[in-house]
Parts: structure tokens; sequence; C-alpha cells
């Protein structure tokens, strides 16, 4: 059994100083994303990667971590949580054979929200491929954090596009991490329900999700307190719904000792962390009125637990916001406490006196910009949030989280088949790209289909009995996973 530590639940177990600065860090990243366009007036802009790209870049931080361009997924990975006919549609339509799919386009709810695109499947291997190579470099331990802003498209479900989502890139990353991990912690800060995650795992006690979001008259209109999932995977799906104008220190209040209780009791041996931007204040389509502090203290408590974290992106539709607050979300990764910050800061002045005016001035400036410049502060808009309305959330949710028996053991049948990279190149000169042929994350994706993967899949012992909150366990709405042994609502 994969052992996880028992953490100091206040959220300063991070190691700090010279060792928390040796933390491997995989960012993926593939220029061509930018090129992708919803359309005039579509909200969504893959741009804002770009900028979060050149952010990183203009302070320094991407010297810091291991950059690698994804390998795009493919059919089969797709494949392992989408339906095929779905998957194929995706790959065949284009804006100009769109007229001739009309049917098509309405089965799989392609149209307004999510539009045909030139590239369309393309951007979404790009997207998903980057999230599964960091699952992969996280299992394999190349890494402690991976990070794929292009990521966190939590709303695609196993049949159709939703919330302009096409491919769950998260569920896919999540079935990789379970090659590895007996249990994978799911969290999301987006100010949207992650539903079609929820979705997914909501019969399972290996997969728990814990999501953060607006509930009431808004999409996807999912995510109330009292769905807590199903069967055996009851209380392992928790909703924490809030309203309008919620700020840094009532979202706080809920988060930490929710999610200090849920790592107490679940222990799981990786993190995925959906980062959606669009809880910032001031956000195109969002209502929270959070800063990029208060949102990027979200990432580093979650970090400060010392386990396998994967940081995927999200909504965010005020583009420079997105790229600011993912840029700051990067950056407190190498910040682990406000003394080191201090010492750092008193550093750089004494080291003033025996640089040239001109070093010193970008120095201090950057961490300057650091502490403002990619600060958006919060309006003054109202929280709806009453303290008795968080209280009574965060007391039933511990009360569900009291429900659980501890770091639930998991035995498996077979272990599925280790992903398998190529020697990486050592005498590679350009950090920041990589051939696909040389990839030290060209996933042996045909492995999969070996005569002992074959082995993994689990047949039912019996149907569900009652499908009141599954869904009919015999019809279209469940299956069986390959990977976990157990039936997944769909």
């Amino acid at each position: 059994m994969h052992k996880v530590a028992l953490m100091d639940t206040s959220g300063n177990s991070l190691l700090s100083g010279s060792d928390g600065s040796k933390r491997k860090v995989c960012y993926f990243y593939d220029s061509d994303v930018e090129n992708y366009y919803y359309g005039l007036g579509h909200p969504m802009k893959p741009l804002r990667m770009k900028m979060t790209h050149a952010l990183l870049t203009q302070y320094g931080l991407l010297d810091r971590m291991h950059v690698l361009k994804p390998n795009p997924a493919r059919e089969n990975d797709f494949c392992r949580f989408h339906a095929d006919d779905y998957v194929y549609f995706l790959r065949r339509v284009t804006p100009d054979s769109q007229q001739e799919l009309l049917k098509q386009l309405k089965r799989f709810n392609v149209g307004e929200d999510c539009p045909v695109f030139d590239g369309l499947y393309s951007f979404c291997q790009t997207c998903a491929g980057g999230s599964i190579g960091g699952a992969v470099k996280l299992n394999h331990k190349h890494c402690d954090i991976a990070i794929n802003w292009s990521g966190g498209l939590h709303h695609a479900k196993k049949c159709e596009a939703s919330g302009f989502c096409y491919v769950n890139d998260i569920v896919l990353a999540i079935l990789e991490l379970l090659k590895t991990h007996e249990r994978v912690l799911y969290v999301d800060i987006d100010i949207h329900h992650g539903d079609g995650v929820e979705e997914a795992f909501y019969i399972t006690d290996r997969v728990m999700t814990v999501s953060f979001h607006k509930f009431g008259d808004y999409f996807p209109g999912t995510g109330d307190i009292r769905d807590i999932g199903y069967g055996k995977g009851k209380y392992y799906a928790l909703n924490v719904p809030l309203d309008d104008g919620i700020d840094d220190e009532s979202y706080q209040s809920l988060f930490k000792p929710i999610m200090s209780k849920v790592m107490e009791v679940y222990r799981p041996g990786a993190i995925v962390l959906q980062c959606g931007a669009d809880s910032l204040s001031g956000d195109r389509l969002g209502f929270f009125n959070l800063s990029v502090k208060g949102h990027a203290e979200c990432v580093r408590f979650m970090r400060s637990f010392n386990v396998p974290l994967l940081l995927l992106g999200g909504g965010g539709y005020t583009l420079r916001n997105v790229a600011r607050c993912w840029c700051y979300e990067v950056y407190i990764l190498y910040t682990f406490d406000k003394r080191n910050v201090v010492h750092f800061k008193i550093f750089l002045l004494v080291l003033g006196f025996i640089m040239t005016f001109d070093r010193l001035w970008k120095i201090l400036n950057l961490s300057i910009e650091y502490e403002y410049t990619l600060h958006v502060a919060p309006s003054n808009m109202e929280n709806k949030n009453s303290r008795e309305m968080l209280d009574g959330i965060r007391a039933k949710l511990l009360d569900y989280l009291s429900k659980l028996q501890h770091a639930p053991s998991v035995q498996f049948q077979e272990h599925p088949p280790e992903t398998q990279f190529p020697e990486e190149n050592e005498d590679e000169d350009n950090k920041d790209e990589r051939i696909n042929d040389d990839s030290d994350v060209n996933l042996d994706y045909e492995s999969a289909t070996t005569e002992k993967a074959q082995k993994e899949i689990v047949e039912p012992k019996a149907k569900v009995q009652d499908s009141t909150v599954a869904g009919e366990a015999d019809g279209d709405y469940c299956k069986f996973s390959k990977l976990t042994g157990e039936l997944i609502k769909i």
C-alpha cells in the first residue's frame, strides 16, 4: 500500500529554504495552442496560455522548471473515457463538414458554447496530452509538481462536449495516476462546478472529488451540497456551493479546514488541482471576488502537504488576470514562508552594495512586480455568503468526512502496466523544446493493449439494485472501469 505520512494540517509542512527550492517542476507548453480560435466573441481564448508563458519567461521562472512540449494525446487515450463514436466525430468534424453532420452536432452537444473551429481535434490532443504527460511524469517520480495550464477542461462528458470543453483531460490524467496511486484527490477552484470529473468517478472511492463553486442559477447547475457520491463512492464526492461576491477570507475559512480534514482522512497518493481563474474578481463570466493572492493560497496550501501535485488550468475569461494568476501560482511554488521572502529581500539590499545600480534595480523590480504588478485587487462588491451560511456549509461537509473510513485500501487484481519512457537526452541544448521522437514523455501507449492489460478488466459480481442516484446500471449510464475494476457513472 502507498503510504502518505500525516501532515501538519495548518498547511505549514512544506519544506523551506534550500530543500524547498530543490523541488522538481515539469511545465508543459505547446506554442501552437495560441493559434486555436473558438470564434468571434467567444469568451474562451487559448491566447491566454501564450500570455501566461510570456510572463513566466519575463520573470525567469522557466529557468527553474523542466519545460516540455506535450506529445499529442492519441485516439486510444481519449477512448479510455470517451465513447468511440464521439471521439471519431471530433476527429472528423471541421467547419467545412459540419453542415453534413447536423444530427451528430446535436447529439454530441457541439454548437454555440462548444463550436466547431479549425484544428479542433488537434487542440484536444494538445490539451489532453499535457495533462496525461504530467501524470506520467508524476508516476515515474520525474517531478514533484507537473503543470499544464492548457488543461483543466472539467465539463466534458463521456459522450458530449459541454461548457467550452470537448475532451476531459482531467479524467484521463486521473486514470493515468490510478495506475500507480491507490487514491487520487481532485480539487476544483473554478467558479463553475467540476461536473464532468465528479460524474466520471461518482461511485468509486479511489477518487475523491471536491469542488468549490457558485451554485444556483448558474452553469452547469449541478453541485448541490447533498450530492455526495453513491454506493462505494458515497461521501467521496464533496460539493461546496457558494454565492456571489465571496472574498479571500470567506473562501479560506472553508477551503483550509475542509481540505485539511480531507487530507487527514483520505490520504491521497496524488492530487490534481484545477485552478480555473474565473473565480477571480473582475472575471468576464464570474461573480466571485477573490484576489490573485487568495486564489494562489489554495495552491500553496495544497502543495504544503508534500504530495505529488498536478496543476491544471480551466476557466478564466479576463485574459490579463488569468495570465497574472497562473504566473503568480508558479512563483509561489518556490516561495514557502513569508520569513524566507523577507530574508531574501534583505539579502538583495545587502548585495546591492557590491552590484551595479542597474543590476540591483532589475532584481528588486522583479520582487516588487511579483507582489504588486501580478496582483488583482478585489472589488467592493457585496459578499452574499453570510457567516452563518459558511458555518453551516463547513459543518455539513466536515460531518460527511467524519463518516468515512480512514484511507480506504485497494487491492489490485493485477497491477496496470507501467508507462515506459525512452532514455532522456542529456545533451539536449534547448530545454524549452523537445523533439517528439526523443521525448522523455513519449508514452508507450501501445503497451496498454497487451495481454497483461486485458487482464485488468474486472467483471461485476452483481448489478446495482438501487439506481435512483447512479442511473440504470444496465443501461447507458454506467460502465465498468478497466483500470479501477469498478462501476463508473457516465
